[in-house]
């Protein structure tokens, strides 16, 4: 099995090129080269997305019985369909790493495969979209819905589509679990978004790239979103944080009225938290059937503090400083909820 990752340096792209060889593959690694490294035993091809001769210069060194599309996080539509139209020949089978934000439905709802997408044109430009005052649809869901199109234009019915929501592990570079992790290593009293049994559904890196690398050999053809089918409740995964790290502290559960009220950012300031009620309301019946398998979010976050205690670098990537709320704010919040 021949198999190109787009990406492939790091997190989901490096967890699937380590997952590719160890299954013996020929890897090919495409990226900028700026965020990593690919694992020994990877053909690592350097180039720009959005250059279509450097894309020509990749199809060049084809074919391939697959590709697995992990970086097209930041690309335009009509960036995503200038490389699909230039692999295409060299390809046999596109699997798309896509995002729940696409559904027009998202974040209000429980949503399936079935549930329609937002409408975006295969060739938009990166302007294409909008957010919504109440922070949905997406500018960044239009975004990836475009992008979506892009690859059915491109490849027809040889795409499969992995709609994924969070996903947490070894390598992650957002920072939501390590800033969980290393807020629960200090201890003391920690703010918390009640209710405590609210249930959050995040999948482990590992377990994703398992299923795309499976959708990649079978060809399979589908859409699947790609979200833990039993989750964990919030107080589950703050405790279970505690436990890993060794921090002796207690949650104070805050309900979202206050914590909106004393001007907490949603989704970032508490990574994880969000008060739509269908954020984490994704049905995964469809990639269980056809064999995707969740390992226990502890496993996840235990995993995960041994990377970081082990030396585990987080990329100095924008979107991690926004995450997690200052010391200095949290102290003058719970001293206002408590008082």
């Amino acid at each position: 099995m021949r198999l190109l990752v787009l990406g492939g340096t790091w997190f989901l792209g490096r967890a699937i090129s380590d997952g590719a060889l160890a299954r013996g593959w020929q890897v090919t690694a495409f990226s900028r080269g700026l965020s990593g490294a690919p694992s020994a035993g990877v053909e690592h091809v350097r180039g720009d997305r959005t250059n279509a001769a450097d894309l020509q210069k990749l199809a060049d060194r084809g074919p391939w019985d697959a590709v697995i599309d992990t970086s097209s996080t930041e690309l335009s539509p009509r960036h995503v369909l200038l490389g699909a139209e230039i692999l295409r020949p060299q390809v046999a089978h596109w699997v798309h790493v896509s995002t729940v934000s696409v559904y027009q439905g998202w974040p209000h709802r429980e949503l399936t495969e079935a549930d329609a997408v937002l409408d975006c044109p295969p060739d938009a430009d990166e302007t294409f979209g909008y957010t919504g005052e109440d922070g949905s649809p997406t500018l960044y869901g239009f975004q990836k819905a475009g992008g979506e199109h892009a690859i059915l234009a491109a490849f027809g019915s040889d795409v499969t589509i992995l709609r994924p929501g969070v996903i947490l592990g070894p390598g992650e570079y957002v920072g939501r679990l390590p800033w969980w992790l290393n807020r629960a290593a200090r201890g003391g009293r920690i703010l918390a978004p009640a209710p405590a049994a609210r249930i959050i559904q995040p999948v482990d890196v590992r377990d994703v790239s398992r299923f795309a690398l499976d959708c990649a050999f079978a060809a399979r053809g589908q859409v699947f979103n790609v979200t833990h089918p039993s989750g964990v409740t919030f107080e589950g995964f703050i405790q279970a944080c505690l436990r890993v790290t060794g921090g002796v502290g207690e949650a104070v559960w805050v309900d979202d009225a206050a914590l909106k009220n004393h001007g907490v950012t949603e989704w970032t300031e508490l990574p994880l938290w969000r008060t739509h009620a269908g954020v984490w309301n994704v049905r995964s019946d469809r990639a269980v059937e056809a064999g995707a398998r969740f390992r226990p979010i502890e496993e996840t976050i235990k995993q995960t503090w041994a990377w970081l205690r082990d030396g585990g670098k987080l990329v100095d990537h924008p979107r991690r400083h926004a995450h997690g709320i200052t010391q200095e704010k949290e102290e003058r919040l719970l001293a206002a909820v408590e008082g």
